[in-house]
C-alpha cells in the first residue's frame, strides 16, 4: 500500500481517537494556554527590565550568522532567546488545542475559534517582535507587542471559561440571577482595566526601562502620565467595590461572587505594586511585578464581566 493511501486510514484513525466532548484533555490545554499567555508578559518583562531587549540583535535570526544565541552573548543572548522560544511552546499548546478540538469544530465552534484566534497571533506576535528589534526597541511598537499579549490573555481568559462550562451558550451550570446593575459594571470594570493597560503602555514608554541603553523613549512626561494612568485605576476600584457591595447586600453566591473578590484582590494588589515602584525609584524587580499584575487583573476583569454577561438578569 502507497504512502498517500495509508494517509486517509491514519486520519481516520486518529480522528476516533480525538474527543467527541469537551473532556479534560481540552479544559487542561485551555489552562495551559492562559497560563503560556501570562507567562510570555512575564518574560517579555524580564527582557526588557534587563536590558536585554536586543540580546539577539537582529530578526528571525538571533544574528546574522545563527538561528540561536552564541556563548559570546552572555546572559542578555539567553533571555532574549529564551524568550523567542517560549512562541513555539505556545504554539504547540495552540496546536494542541485545535487537533483536540476537531471533532467537535462545528459543534463547538466557540472553542475552535478561540483556540484558532491564539494559534493566529503567534506568527503576528513573531512579525511584531521582529519589528520590535529592528527599529531599536521603538517605545510604541514595544507597547503594541505588550498590548496583544494582554488581548490574548483576555482570549485565553474566555477559553477557559467555555471549556470549563462556566460561561458562554454551551455553559453546563445555572449561574445565579444578578442584578441588572451588574452587567454594565462588569463591562465598564473591564474597559477600565484596558484603559489602565494601555495608558500602563505609555508611562512605560516614558520610564527608564527602555529595554537596552541606546533604546529610544516615547518623549512624554512620565509624571504626568503616571497620575493620569492612576484614574482608571481609581474607576476599576470603584466599580469592584460596588459590585462587591450589591454581591453582599443581596447574599448572591457563586462564580460572580468569587470573581469579584478575586478582581478586588488583584486591584488592590496592583495598586500596593504601584504606588510603591513610584516612591522607591521604579525598581525593576517591582516593574516586573506589575507587569504580571496587568495580566492578572486583564483576566480577572474578563472573568468577571463574562460571568456577569452569562447570568440571568432579576
Amino acid at each position: 500500500m502507497s504512502t498517500a493511501s495509508r494517509l486517509p486510514q491514519f486520519a481516520g484513525r486518529l480522528a476516533s481517537r480525538l474527543p467527541r466532548t469537551v473532556d479534560a484533555r481540552v479544559r487542561r490545554l485551555a489552562v495551559a494556554s492562559l497560563i503560556g499567555q501570562t507567562a510570555l508578559v512575564v518574560t517579555g518583562g524580564a527582557v526588557r527590565l534587563t536590558a536585554s531587549g536586543l540580546g539577539c540583535p537582529t530578526w528571525p535570526r538571533c544574528t546574522d550568522t545563527s538561528l540561536v544565541n552564541t556563548p559570546e552573548m552572555g546572559i542578555h543572548g539567553f533571555i532574549e532567546f529564551g524568550n523567542r522560544l517560549l512562541t513555539f511552546a505556545l504554539a504547540a499548546v495552540a496546536v494542541l488545542m485545535l487537533v483536540y478540538l476537531w471533532n467537535l469544530r462545528k459543534e463547538r465552534r466557540d472553542l475552535f475559534l478561540l483556540a484558532l484566534g491564539l494559534l493566529a497571533s503567534i506568527p503576528a506576535q513573531a512579525v511584531i517582535g521582529g519589528i520590535t528589534v529592528l527599529t531599536n526597541l521603538n517605545p510604541w511598537v514595544v507597547g503594541l507587542h505588550f498590548l496583544v499579549s494582554m488581548a490574548l490573555v483576555v482570549v485565553a481568559t474566555l477559553l477557559v471559561n467555555r471549556a470549563y462550562g462556566r460561561t458562554g451558550r454551551f455553559a453546563t451550570r445555572s449561574l445565579p440571577a444578578l442584578p441588572g446593575v451588574l452587567r454594565p459594571v462588569g463591562a465598564a470594570v473591564a474597559l477600565f482595566s484596558a484603559m489602565a493597560v494601555m495608558l500602563g503602555v505609555v508611562v512605560t514608554g516614558a520610564g527608564p526601562h527602555a529595554g537596552d541603553a541606546d533604546a529610544p523613549r516615547n518623549g512624554l512626561d512620565w509624571d504626568l502620565f503616571s497620575h493620569i494612568h492612576a484614574v482608571p485605576a481609581y474607576l476599576i476600584t470603584a466599580g469592584t467595590l460596588f459590585a462587591l457591595v450589591v454581591v453582599l447586600m443581596r447574599r448572591i453566591p457563586g462564580p460572580f461572587r468569587t470573581s469579584v473578590i478575586l478582581l478586588l484582590a488583584v486591584t488592590l494588589l496592583q495598586a500596593v505594586i504601584g504606588f510603591t515602584q513610584y516612591y522607591n525609584g521604579i525598581p525593576a524587580l517591582l516593574v516586573g511585578t506589575h507587569m504580571l499584575g496587568a495580566a492578572l487583573l486583564m483576566s480577572a476583569a474578563t472573568n468577571a464581566a463574562d460571568i456577569a454577561r452569562s447570568s440571568p438578569v432579576t
